[in-house]
Formats: C-alpha cells, sequence, structure tokens
C-alpha cells in the first residue's frame, strides 16, 4: 500500500501541491496556536495534525477514486464516486467520534486540521506558482 501510494503521488503533481497546502495550512495554523493557546498547546496540537493527516489521506483517496471513476462509464462512475464520497465522510464522522469519546485530542482542531483539504484546494493555483517556480529554478542550476 506504501508503494501504492508512492507512486500514486509521485505521478501526479497536482496531488503533491494539494498535500504541500494541506502542510502549509497546518503549519500555519500551529504558529497562530502556538502564540494564542497557553493552555493544553499539546492537546490542541494532535488533534490539529491528526486533523492534516485525515485530510492527505481523503486528498490520496479522492485522487484514487478519480482515476478509479475515469476509466468506467458514466454509472458506474457516479455510483463509484459516491460510494467513496459516502466513505470520506464516514471515516470522518468515526475519527471525530473516537476523538470525542477517549478525549485524547481537540475534535475542534482536528476538524480545522481537515478543512485543510478545502484551504490547499483553493489556495491550489499560488501552490501551483509557486511548484514550478521552485522546478525552473532546479533547473536552471
Amino acid at each position: 500500500m506504501k508503494k501504492r501510494i508512492s507512486e500514486m503521488v509521485s505521478g501526479n503533481l497536482t496531488l503533491c501541491e494539494l498535500l504541500a497546502g494541506i502542510l502549509f495550512f497546518g503549519m500555519l495554523c500551529q504558529i497562530v496556536g502556538c502564540i494564542f493557546l497557553k493552555e493544553n498547546l499539546l492537546y490542541h496540537s494532535v488533534g490539529l495534525w491528526l486533523g492534516a493527516v485525515v485530510a492527505m489521506l481523503m486528498a490520496v483517496h479522492m485522487n484514487a477514486s478519480i482515476q478509479k471513476a475515469v476509466v468506467l462509464d458514466a454509472d458506474s462512475a457516479e455510483k463509484v464516486a459516491r460510494k467513496d464520497t459516502i466513505l470520506r465522510y464516514f471515516a470522518i464522522v468515526l475519527i471525530l467520534g473516537v476523538m470525542m469519546v477517549l478525549d485524547f485530542a481537540n475534535p475542534l482542531t482536528a476538524f480545522l486540521g481537515i478543512m485543510g483539504l478545502k484551504v490547499a484546494a483553493y489556495g491550489q493555483p499560488l501552490t501551483h506558482k509557486l511548484f514550478h517556480k521552485f522546478i525552473k529554478e532546479e533547473n536552471i542550476s
């Protein structure tokens, strides 16, 4: 599975940009959290980074779902996409529910980390420009 994920990420620059955006958003939230949260910082940080990891896994799963659906006919593709979307939402609810019951991390900061996927998706054009600027500088050297 690890090999399959690395193959999927290495061949898809957009997915890499999305994952980088999630990481950047997580780091930004962590810095803001360190400034404003003086108590229970570890509790909030664990929630944030668990949410960020979930967001990254969701992005990889979405990519796999799209790759699977593209080769199918329209009706089958719609069924696969719907099933995979429900699976992702169920996983989010399950993870947040476990966090609330076990109380080992803040579910609100975990939700913030999960929303990093949305922020990264909207910020992907900027990340794309940064990646291409970095790639051009890499090729020049």
